[in-house]
């Protein structure tokens, strides 16, 4: 099994409001990541929340994934890493690591990242454009107590750092992997590539 975790915790200070909830064309953004995912091989989708916890549960209530509360959400990024993993279905081998406030994943490249894990048995996949390196992060569970023990000041970077040998990166020509959303502009410049996109 192919757990996907969609890291939706966070306070979105610098956006004013739940990032997971900013419109995405008639839905939600994390609604639209949730039905990425869903097109894609991954076989289940586990949801951390926290800071925006009541507001985001109703959104996604009729969707069929599972749901984890990190109490931890102002540790940082690390924590609902740590958290997720601590939910993973038991017959999990990998993890896709998807991040609550990105562009929604093109169903293609998740199943790229799949298929290199299955094809290279590397421990480590991710996207990389340009260069650079982006999410969704694919993870295979041998790490799972590695994640546990990490510095939260340095979060998954380490994990890399320390196994350079057992990283595999899948170039793509979507620069979407690379994006995040964390402010008002950065909102309206993910829109306005979407619009283009569907020109």
């Amino acid at each position: 099994m192919i757990q996907a975790v969609i890291l939706a915790a966070g306070k979105s200070e610098r956006m004013g409001s739940p990032k997971p909830l900013l419109p995405w064309g008639k839905r939600t953004l994390i609604e639209a990541i949730i039905d990425g995912i869903a097109r894609s091989l991954a076989d289940e989708t586990l949801v951390v929340l926290g800071a925006a916890r009541k507001e985001i549960e109703p959104v996604i209530a009729n969707v069929h994934l599972r749901t984890a509360f990190n109490p931890d959400f102002n540790l940082g990024m690390l924590s609902s890493i740590q958290r997720g993993l601590e939910a993973v279905s038991r017959d999990a081998r990998a993890v896709l690591f998807f991040l609550g406030d990105q562009p929604p994943p093109h169903p293609a490249m998740i199943n790229r990242l799949i298929h290199a894990y299955d094809n290279t048995g590397k421990g480590i996949v991710l996207p990389v454009h340009g260069g650079c390196r982006g999410h969704p992060v694919l993870i295979d569970l041998k790490y799972r107590n590695e994640i546990r023990a990490l510095d939260p000041g340095i979060g998954l970077r380490q994990l890399m750092r320390d196994h350079p040998e057992d990283v595999l990166e899948v170039r793509t020509r979507s620069p979407r992997v690379l994006h995040d959303i964390d402010t008002p502009g950065d909102y309206e410049r993910a829109l306005e590539s979407r619009r283009r996109r569907r020109k």
